[in-house]
């Protein structure tokens, strides 16, 4: 009889609470490239409810969690930089045969080693969210002197954001709810809520021309039109949420700006391995709001597609 693992996956697309369902799935076997892990942390990310309702659709049933810390298991036909016993965070495989991170046992497609000093629950909360804030800001050419507006900086790709832009020497202008007010200011940002004169509250704070935008918030109506007034050309505000409004008044989708920059970026192991040195020696972090174990799965789904997480929601086997 093959060994089975449990895994949390969806046999049909739709509402995340309404078709994932905890099962027990064949342990997977990593293909050439690719790492088995004992998980020891996921962490929960909107591209996974996404996936529930049809993007990226595929063969189902298909698992959840993309971004995993665990312990080195099984290795597959041409990886060599890592042995059994490694503790490693990274990018899990989704497809049906591999059941995805929210699960005891995931493969990994790409990863890093986990440094001393960085917890897994920590490790776990960055990968997604670390490709997508640093590629973007890479794809819009953010440099040194520039004027960027992050919308969402609450949100967590928005908290990175903030930080890499800081780095890069921009001046950051944040919008953010009162849980990450006070720290995003504390980082070098200025801060101003988001809702009603929020556009002129940030034209205000700029003192100046607004160069870029870079809307991190979850998908809201108006908001694309809302931005398009702090800037002089619609392709400089870019959103990971609100595609269809960007795609329609002229502003850009970051999807668009990655595939069209797929060859300049930053390899994915260099990357994640970049930032958790940075994490590890407290330079750079990305909040862990509260963490279940596997089978409170769908606590954890409910408050994360809840819209105020409170930073990222992580799930521990």
């Amino acid at each position: 009889m093959n060994a089975t693992t449990r895994a949390v996956r969806f046999h049909s697309y739709g509402n995340p609470l309404d078709v994932l369902v905890e099962e027990d799935a064949e342990v997977p076997v990593p293909g050439v490239g690719q790492l088995g892990v004992h998980v020891a942390a996921t962490g929960l990310n909107p591209a996974d409810w996404a996936v529930c309702g049809g993007f990226m659709a595929g063969s189902l049933p298909r698992g959840i969690g993309f971004d995993v810390a665990g312990t080195v298991d099984a290795l597959g036909d041409d990886v060599s930089d890592v042995a059994p016993g490694d503790l490693v965070f990274g990018t899990a495989d989704v497809t049906g045969q591999a059941s995805g991170g929210v699960a005891d046992v995931a493969i990994l497609r790409e990863w890093a080693a986990v440094p001393d000093g960085l917890g897994v629950s920590e490790a776990a909360a960055m990968p997604m969210v670390v490709k997508t804030a640093h590629w973007t800001l890479g794809a819009l050419g953010v440099r040194a002197g520039d004027t960027v507006v992050i919308h969402g900086a609450g949100a967590m790709v928005g908290y990175a954001a903030v930080q890499i832009a800081l780095e890069l020497g921009a001046g950051v202008l944040a919008t953010a709810g009162p849980t990450y007010a006070d720290e995003l200011a504390g980082l070098g940002a200025d801060v101003t809520p988001r809702g009603e004169g929020m556009v002129e509250r940030l034209r205000a704070l700029a003192d100046g021309p607004i160069d870029l935008v870079l809307d991190t918030a979850p998908p809201t109506p108006g908001t694309v039109a809302q931005l398009l007034r702090l800037v002089d050309e619609p392709a400089n505000v870019v959103t990971i949420s609100n595609h269809s409004d960007a795609r329609e008044l002229g502003a850009r989708v970051n999807l668009d700006l990655l595939r069209d920059a797929a060859t300049t970026l930053t390899s994915p192991p260099e990357l994640l391995a970049r930032y958790a040195a940075k994490a590890a020696a407290g330079r750079f972090r990305i909040p862990v709001g509260r963490t279940f174990p596997l089978d409170r799965w769908r606590d954890a789904v409910e408050l994360s597609i809840s819209g105020n997480p409170r930073g990222k929601v992580i799930l521990a086997p």
